[in-house]
């Protein structure tokens, strides 16, 4: 896969973080019947449908790759129509709507809620824990790819590999406490039934439109402080998340496999920002000390599955310095990267 020096714009970046690559197309051959994916309409679900779909005409399948969400995006459905994803809406806490939903041996599960969940904790309960339960009962024989979060771990060390699978969950807040619900939510049905999952601890997914780095590049380029209390991250290109979801339904399993997705560097705030300060040849501003610990995760095992991404970070940092001082779209969703209370 050629990576170029930038990306022109929003069609030639949802084309690259939808182009499925060698291990994608491999793991869809292997497949047999249709994919659906539930959540859709978020920040990755488009281009995941898509990078599916793909991937099946490549290899000549006839399978049905099925996008459902409640697509409150202008747009968001004739896009995926455009190419080749059938769409559904559906608001899935509802029983009679969700079980209207086609049945599919393939399932991605990428529902959820994150931000706003510190001020409606209910809510962020019922989408996080109960609707994984409803989704169990109703696809009890599925083959499912879980989107889970690195924010179930604890902070680590800074200086050290960051937490692995095997690590007890330490969750900050309600948010991360309610995803340890949802894994615990398939587990337990994985365990009593005939499912088998494969649970991704995603940590960091970036595109130019959304994610830590374009929150650093803007506070950068507006001369805005840089928060320093979460010193260190681990991010990865959206693209390569995408894959690595997708080859996640041929490791499911019962008990579940867990698997750290991110990029394998532990990346320093400090230095992407004075990174970001040299490209828009600006002063950087920076706020607070580095704490010594973050949420950063170890991954060794992802590796050994699926391979190092593809698209190195720092192709990732230049294409977010042209796109931001290029004034090009952004989804204007910051992600509290920097929070150490987990409230979102």
């Amino acid at each position: 896969m050629s990576i170029p020096n930038t990306i022109r714009d929003v069609s030639d970046l949802e084309e690259r973080l939808s182009r499925p690559t060698p291990g994608v197309i491999e793991t869809i051959a292997t497949l047999e019947g249709d994919i659906l994916i539930l959540g859709a309409g978020g920040k990755m679900g488009p281009t995941l449908a898509r990078m599916a779909k793909r991937a099946a005409d490549a290899v000549g399948k006839k399978r049905r790759v099925v996008a459902v969400s409640r697509f409150t995006q202008p747009g968001a459905e004739a896009a995926l129509s455009a190419h080749g994803v059938e769409t559904m809406r559906c608001d899935m806490l509802d029983q009679t709507r969700l079980d209207a939903l086609p049945d599919a041996p393939n399932i991605v599960f990428m529902a959820g809620m994150k931000f706003g969940s510190s001020g409606n904790p209910a809510h962020t309960w019922a989408m996080n824990v109960e609707l994984p339960s409803m989704v169990c009962r109703r696809f009890p024989t599925g083959r499912y790819a879980v989107f889970s979060t690195g924010n179930v771990y604890s902070l680590a060390p800074a200086a050290g590999g960051g937490s692995v699978e095997s690590d007890l969950p330490g969750p900050i807040g309600e948010y991360a406490m309610s995803c340890i619900g949802r894994e615990r939510i398939f587990e337990y049905h994985s365990l009593i039934g005939e499912m088998r999952v494969s649970i991704i601890r995603l940590s960091y997914s970036v595109e130019m439109r959304y994610g830590v780095l374009i929150d650093i590049a803007t506070r950068v380029f507006r001369g805005e402080p840089v928060d320093l209390t979460m010193g260190n991250l681990c991010a990865i290109w959206q693209g390569d998340a995408n894959a690595m979801g997708l080859q996640s339904l041929s490791c499911a399993d019962s008990p579940p496999s867990i698997v750290n997705v991110t990029g394998p560097e532990i990346l320093s705030v400090r230095e992407i920002a004075h990174r970001f300060g040299e490209i828009f040849n600006k002063n950087v501003v920076l706020a607070g000390s580095e704490s010594g610990s973050a949420l950063i995760s170890d991954t060794t095992k992802m590796v050994g599955l699926y391979g190092r991404p593809i698209v190195p970070i720092d192709n990732v940092i230049e294409w977010t310095a042209h796109w931001v001082s290029a004034g090009c779209e952004t989804l204007n969703k910051p992600t509290h990267f920097e929070k150490t209370d987990g409230r979102f």
